[in-house]
């Protein structure tokens, strides 16, 4: 049981140093932290699913290490972005900005959940507004009475 402990505990200490390489990282930590956050921010070209910052892949080394000059030479933080989304494209941004081209990508999923609460409404009020049959008269009743006196016997 020590092992088992022993082992999770020192994954536990492994796993957030990440995909950094210590030559990275820039001697002043306020441009650290701001090229950290900025890398928390960039998609990984070739995992597509994780930031610059969780990939191990030779071009997310490649975007930090620019990430990081851009900062040292004075770039803010929207500069550098907007260099590296002139560079990749908008798809290198984790979170899209809001714009004409991605209203589709905002819009839609607020579209979709509104259009399942009408056919919500709209299915549990369809049995509400049914017309309701009208009542027998007394012709048919006795009718209705003679088939099934004949279906009995």
């Amino acid at each position: 049981m020590r092992a088992f402990i022993a082992i999770l505990v020192s994954f536990w200490l492994v796993v957030p140093l990440g995909a950094y390489d210590p030559s990275e990282v820039l001697q002043d930590s306020a441009l650290e932290s701001r090229a950290r956050g900025l890398s928390a921010e960039l998609r990984c070209l070739v995992c597509q699913n994780q930031s610059i910052d969780d990939s191990d892949a030779p071009l997310a080394k490649d975007l930090r290490v620019l990430v990081r000059e851009r900062l040292t030479a004075g770039d803010t933080d929207d500069q550098v972005k907007q260099f590296i989304v002139a560079r990749y494209g908008e798809f290198v941004l984790l979170k899209p900005r809001f714009g004409a081209h991605t209203l589709l990508l905002w819009g839609l999923p607020f579209v979709l959940f509104l259009a399942g609460i009408l056919l919500v409404y709209r299915r549990r009020n369809r049995g509400t507004n049914a017309v309701q049959p009208e009542a027998l008269n007394a012709e048919e009743k006795a009718r209705l009475d003679k088939l099934m006196n004949d279906q009995s016997e």
